[in-house]
């Protein structure tokens, strides 16, 4: 199974138009191409699993307990702007830098919505906020301890200031990520 992020395979595919989900693997012979299919999701948490079809990949371990503490070092291997540079694999490092509710803070009042006064104000769902830069195809990648390897978390967004396009041209450095311990929540409704 692979984790990422419920809006990633979001969008219904069409079986009378023959679409598939499917998964490349970077490395493999011809960068092998696995169909995949979504067996759980969590819109509310922002987390799905694919079964993927054929051998399995080489596991990663998942970290135990809730949060990780504020400082601690991650890396996160995913593929930014994959459609522009390609399937290679790229690694970037920070810290958590907070543990926050998820939600980003408005600049005025006209841009608050219910959903996201209930996310601010409570105490539910928290985040971790990081000081590592994620861009658009680093969605769902595993944020991971880089000595032991433990998946702690998956990046979920990017804080961005303005509009889409200054994800790329004006990267704010604020990535957001999902607390593995929702994953695990997640795992035993497919086992």
């Amino acid at each position: 199974m692979v984790a990422t992020n419920a809006h990633v395979v979001s969008v219904p595919l069409a079986d009378d138009q023959l679409e598939s989900l499917v998964i490349v693997v970077p490395g493999a012979p011809q960068g092998a191409i696995r169909k995949a299919a979504k067996v759980a999701a969590d819109p509310n948490t922002d987390l799905a699993l694919l079964r993927l079809d054929g051998e399995p990949l080489p596991a990663l371990s998942l970290a135990e307990g809730s949060f990780v503490a504020e400082g601690r070092s991650i890396a996160f291997t995913g593929f930014p702007i994959g459609s522009a540079l390609g399937l290679t694999p790229v690694t970037h490092r920070g810290i958590v830098a907070a543990v926050t509710p998820i939600g980003i803070p408005q600049a005025n009042s006209r841009q608050l919505n219910p959903a996201l006064i209930r996310r601010l104000a409570g105490d539910s769902f928290r985040v971790y906020q990081l000081d590592a830069t994620a861009y658009p195809g680093n969605s769902g990648s595993p944020v991971f301890d880089p000595d032991s390897g433990e998946v702690l978390g998956i990046v979920n967004m990017v804080f961005v200031k303005g509009t889409k396009e200054n994800a790329l041209s004006a990267p704010s450095g604020i990535t957001y990520a999902i607390p593995v311990s929702h994953l695990r929540a997640l795992l035993p409704d497919v086992r």
